[in-house]
């Protein structure tokens, strides 16, 4: 009965939501629409379960309530959408709603005339909806996407493999966390898993040690100049060299990819081949599909990155970002008002209750499916300092050029002083 008065729900607000959204659009002048029926494509990252089927219903919600509107989902792989979203804004034919992470990516994209400009058609409701968030989906104070989760990243690791290594409480600081490397090591466990053929999980362990090593204002003023000058980077560097050395990794993890199959990063944590993964709070929704055991929720601890000795970041700032969605410019205002329906209370519900990630929408957030998501929610949405995942907080080339830079030293062949140069190098050819 739940299921079915929340589906009720769902779709009763499907047809409300472009109603409202047609009373209050306004702004900014925009290519002319669709007149009649109207076909979107739709690219998503929702793959496998939980949300892929989640996607699914919420596609059937909206076109019943809504006849004239048909979606065409197309699910693309994450690691995908880094090729195949530039080439498709050169194209004749984009996708009309694509995912999206914000901030300098969306930036980068928007020099393509492609992506919409939704500021007006959005200013009604996206703050009550997202809060902030929001935000970081503008570029030069305008909207040009609109985010349906956000994500905070952090250590993700078996309860019971800690056990067996005897260690009693999560790592707090970087001595602790080596500590407990050792300590599983010596118990024959695979202690981190890391999906390096991606890449960019690697990158996460340097933006953790750069937001330790790096004061909130030199993390601004650097994601802003699209600079890296203090010495708190080269610091980041070393830092991450430090730690490569204690060996804390899988055997083969340059090879290995972070969310395909049971052999990836996320599927070693899940089947219990590993104790930890630094990882996002999709981290349960991924392992759920790549395992058989159905204990796993009850095994799953999570906690932040340790303190770094020294550093002058703030200890309680958090690394993270979003998933969101842009329109181009065809079909912007039915594209734009589907993605109001994606952030309503509902649909929001629906993504928390399956454990899909965390939601934008707050009143959503007391349907997290379990404590440890709740722990996790609390404590990035409580953080003095929230850093966006600095390949998405950069220009796209930028992006780029850090994740290859700390891809390079994580195979042994690069230096904490030839990722800056990377990055300033890249920064200066992007101008």
């Amino acid at each position: 009965m739940f299921v079915n008065r929340r589906i009720t729900a769902l779709a009763a607000l499907a047809a409300a939501v472009p109603l409202a959204l047609a009373a209050c659009s306004g702004g900014s002048e925009a290519p002319a629409q669709p007149s009649g029926p109207v076909t979107l494509t739709w690219w998503h990252n929702g793959t496998t379960d939980p949300i892929k089927t989640v996607w699914e219903k919420v596609v059937a919600d909206y076109q019943k309530a809504h006849p004239d509107v048909t979606i065409k989902a197309q699910p693309l792989q994450n690691e995908d959408f880094s090729t195949k979203v530039p080439l498709a804004l050169q194209s004749a034919e984009p996708p009309d709603i694509y995912q999206s992470w914000g901030a300098g990516d969306l930036a980068s994209q928007i020099t393509s005339g492609k992506v919409a400009d939704i500021t007006g058609d959005t200013k009604d409701w996206i703050e009550q909806a997202t809060g902030k968030f929001g935000e970081k989906w503008q570029v030069d104070g305008k909207q040009y996407g609109v985010p349906f989760t956000q994500h905070f990243v952090g250590f993700w690791y078996r309860k019971d493999l800690f056990q067996q290594a005897g260690i009693t409480t999560p790592p707090k600081t970087m001595d602790e966390l080596n500590a407990a490397v050792a300590a599983l090591k010596a118990k024959g466990i695979a202690p981190i898993s890391v999906g390096g053929k991606d890449r960019w999980p690697d990158a996460f362990y340097y933006n953790y040690f750069a937001i330790r090593e790096c004061s909130t204002a030199v993390l601004q003023q650097s994601v802003k100049a699209v600079k890296l000058e203090d010495p708190c980077w080269t610091r980041a560097g070393q830092d991450l060299k430090n730690f490569l050395a204690t060996e804390p990794f899988q055997t083969g993890f340059a090879g290995t990819p972070a969310q395909q199959g049971a052999g990836s990063s996320a599927g070693l944590v899940a089947n219990g081949k590993a104790a930890m993964e630094l990882q996002g709070d999709w981290e349960p929704g991924t392992m759920s599909s790549l395992t058989e055991d159905k204990d796993l929720e009850s095994k799953i601890g999570w906690f932040p990155f340790p303190t770094v000795a020294g550093g002058q970041g703030d200890p309680a700032a958090v690394l993270g970002g979003g998933d969101g969605y842009a329109c181009t410019t065809r079909a912007s205002k039915a594209c734009t008002a589907f993605l109001q329906y994606l952030v309503s209370e509902p649909v929001q519900t629906e993504l928390s209750a399956k454990g899909t990630g965390l939601p934008v929408n707050a009143v959503a957030a007391k349907a997290l499916k379990t404590d440890v998501l709740r722990q996790v929610y609390d404590y990035g949405t409580k953080a003095p300092y929230l850093q966006m995942y600095f390949d998405r907080a950069f220009p796209t080339a930028v992006g780029a050029a850090l994740n290859d830079a700390v891809a390079n030293m994580f195979a042994g062949q690069g230096t904490p002083e030839g990722i800056v140069t990377a990055v300033n190098q890249a920064a200066a050819g992007n101008k």
